[in-house]
């Protein structure tokens, strides 16, 4: 263990604008000095206790002169060899907004000189990798900004086609040792320098960046790049697990004096109160009997919990500004400095076993004593007792069960699988005494002597064939009220046709009801329809999935319900497009043929050309007027190239917004279809008893024992009426036969 306390660098931004009276002093065993003289306000008044000098003492001060090589090689350099030794690491930069933390941190875009902490430290961590040969180094990389106190994950590559309200967000998961996790963030590997600068890069893009009257490209959010680092050496058993976090806070800043307003008031609101938090937690830290820490109030001070007063070596950067209108706010970041100088780390070496190690060894550890136990009880044992010793147990619990003496033991030895066997029989012994005073058979009670899994297993089986059971008649029973619905329906226009009929008789027709209606409008099908074949194909893939009762219930949910025309107009824009998008991808397939065709065209003209030389036929203007047009065809072919490969690229954007949008109707279609099916099942297991009790009083016998569950041979007798009515005989004999199968299937699989 390292105790340690946190290192803190400052640094004063170059500027061009009259500046404040400052000085830095830098002392080689002291470390540095930035002292501030404010001048008293005469306004004030000839009595004035205001303090006109501050003086704060850092590690290393660093003047306007300072480059980045030199940031990087007193303040990243050794948190890096930590990190590669196998300690955590945490490098933050704090200050006022425009003073430039994010330039200290990731550095400028303008000179590869620019370059910030992060691409340097990914610099010198794979230049060790590849120099260090004995050792096997795998890495990941993530990315978290904290925007308005809610995580994001900027490495997520639906930051480009997605709004931020759409986007998924990073929650923290804490277990039972306090350790932190932050779900739906991603951990990305890479392999090499380029790799990792990419990601970089690709986060950095995703930022969100505005402008304010303090600077023109002002972050508005915490940002989290996080190195996570596993190292082993060839031969050995001991793995390092190591992180790395490179910290770029918002930048503080004075609502009255900025003036801002807006989005950008709200986005300044909640980096002050997140700074607020760090610092209160700080304040906790520095004080030595406080017994409560408040990481818990804000999500960035969860994420570094280990980086303040927990398993880390941190190191702060306070970046001020000495123009005379930002002293103030200065003077604040150095106090906030001293503040953190006075937190004690305590950094462990994070290593342990490989865990593939460790098992090989539990295995031949296992294996070792099984071969011993062997040898001391003179043979092999098995895993599973034989039926004689099983005999033999049973014996032993009837006699210890039968015997009235309240002191006999049972003497099992040191044999643990005889004793769990026994707890096991003395188990079911209990459960058959409690069913034999309730009056109850118990049906699902294990055979004597079979084994604890087996047991499991029926116990299992027997509760799946009961919910499969209650789940098919949950079925059967939303089935039989929308069929009583439709029929309700069918009668309704019976009765309209009756009233059309008494006011004018002349237009009846005998031939008209309300079946062949219905009868005709299903022949009106077609599979050539549009219509019905785009909505065939939207719940094909869903309606596989379902059970035979629930197909016919989701067709009948997706015909009327409100995001039909939808998922039906986007799907047929959707496969326009794809259309387009594939006559597109062969046009670009086909002028790059043409291209390589005219380079060959061309590279075999000039050998001609060269090989003939002087002394040719052609002459030197009809050579160059051939290679021209070559030329020339190349440079068309490449227009029009480059210009089919934007068209096509617009349309992989639009393909992927539509798809999408086509995903969340989907989802929301299935969420409603769930609900609306749950909804009906509770509704309908709610009012089973009543719906019995008055079914009872009116329905036929037949129903009666249908009801009571009658044996299968009677279930499969036909044609039997009911009402009288030939259409819902035969509805009430399509249900007959869908319980005489369940009830069959359900008998066979018992």
């Amino acid at each position: 263990m390292v105790k340690q306390t946190i290192q803190i660098f400052a640094r004063v931004k170059p500027t061009k604008k009259p500046t404040a009276d400052y000085s830095v002093h830098c002392e080689e065993q002291q470390g540095g000095s930035l002292e501030f003289v404010v001048p008293r306000d005469l306004a004030d008044g000839v009595i004035n206790n205001k303090r006109e000098n501050y003086k704060f003492r850092f590690q290393r001060v660093f003047d306007q002169t300072a480059n980045q090589e030199e940031i990087f090689q007193a303040i990243a350099k050794p948190v890096a060899d930590n990190v590669l030794a196998g300690y955590n690491g945490t490098i933050f930069a704090y200050g006022q907004t425009g003073s430039g933390k994010t330039f200290t941190i990731t550095g400028g875009a303008e000179h590869y000189n620019d370059r910030g902490i992060i691409p340097r430290t990914l610099t010198y961590l794979y230049q060790h990798f590849s120099k260090n040969s004995s050792m096997i180094y795998t890495t990941y990389i993530s990315y978290l900004e904290i925007y308005n106190e809610t995580g994001y994950d900027l490495l997520n590559p639906q930051h480009e086609t997605s709004r931020m309200e759409d986007l998924q967000k990073v929650t923290i998961r804490e277990d039972p040792d306090q350790n932190i996790h932050l779900k739906n963030l991603s951990l990305q590997q890479s392999a090499n320098e380029e790799e990792a600068l990419d990601l970089l890069f690709l986060g950095d893009t995703n930022r969100m960046i505005a402008e304010t009257p303090m600077n023109q490209a002002s972050t508005r959010s915490h940002c989290i790049f996080t190195i996570h680092l596993c190292s082993k050496e060839l031969g050995s058993a001991m793995v390092r697990h190591s992180k790395l976090h490179l910290v770029d806070l918002a930048g503080s800043e004075r609502v009255g004096k900025t003036g801002v307003g807006g989005q950008i008031l709200t986005e300044a609101k909640y980096i002050n109160l997140s700074l607020h938090y760090l610092e209160q937690v700080i304040i906790a830290l520095s004080e030595k009997n406080r017994s409560h820490i408040p990481y818990r109030n804000s999500m960035m001070t969860s994420v570094l919990r280990d980086s303040l007063g927990g398993n880390c070596m941190t190191t702060m950067i306070a970046t001020v500004s000495v123009d005379r209108r930002n002293i103030g706010e200065s003077i604040s970041t150095c106090r906030f400095a001293q503040r953190v100088a006075l937190i004690k780390n305590d950094a462990l070496l994070n290593e342990e076993l490989d865990p593939a190690l460790l098992i090989v060894h539990l295995k031949k550890e296992i294996q070792s004593l099984k071969e011993e136990l062997a040898l001391v009880t003179g043979g092999q044992r098995s895993d599973k007792l034989t039926q004689e010793e099983i005999q033999q147990l049973e014996e032993q619990i009837n006699v210890y069960l039968d015997d009235p003496d309240s002191e006999v033991t049972l003497n099992l030895g040191p044999d643990m699988r005889k004793i769990h066997f026994c707890f096991s029989l003395l188990k079911v012994r209990v459960r058959e005494g409690s069913c034999a005073q309730n009056g109850v058979s118990n049906d699902s009670t294990p055979l004597m002597g079979m084994s604890d899994e087996e047991q499991k297993k029926s116990y299992a089986e027997v509760q799946k064939l009961q919910d499969k059971l209650t789940h098919r008649d949950n079925e059967i029973s939303i089935l039989v009220n929308m069929l009583k619905k439709e029929k309700k329906k069918v009668q309704d226009v019976s009765s309209q046709l009756a009233q059309i009929h008494n006011q004018n008789p002349s237009t009846y027709n005998s031939s008209w009801s309300p079946t062949t209606i219905q009868v005709e409008e299903n022949a009106k099908y077609d599979p050539s329809n549009d219509d019905t074949h785009v909505q065939h194909l939207i719940t094909r893939k869903r309606v596989l999935e379902l059970s035979v009762g629930q197909q016919e219930a989701f067709e009948v949910f997706l015909r009327d319900h409100e995001d039909r025309l939808s998922i039906e107009n986007n799907r047929a824009v959707l496969q326009q497009r794809f259309v387009e998008a594939k006559t597109l991808g062969e046009q670009v397939n086909q002028i790059r043929i043409r291209v390589n065709e005219l380079k060959s065209q061309l590279k075999i003209r000039r050998k001609q050309m060269a090989a003939q030389g002087l002394t040719g036929n052609q002459t030197a203007s009809e050579s160059d007027y051939v290679e021209e047009r070559i030329l020339k065809q190349m440079e068309e072919e490449k227009k029009n190239y480059k210009f089919k490969s934007g068209c096509l690229k617009g349309l992989k954007t639009e393909i992927e917004h539509l798809q999408l949008l086509h995903e969340k109707l989907k989802v929301k279609l299935q969420k409603d279809f769930e609900n609306w099916w749950t909804q009906e099942g509770a509704r309908l297991q709610g009012h089973s008893a009543e719906n019995t009790e008055s079914s009872q009083s009116h329905v036929s016998p037949l129903s009666r024992m249908l009801t009571r569950a009658l044996p299968p041979a009677e279930y499969s007798s036909t044609s039997i009426p009911l009402t009288g009515d030939k259409q819902t005989d035969a509805d009430i004999q399509a249900f007959i036969r869908a319980r005489h199968n369940l009830l069959n299937s359900t008998g066979a699989t018992k």
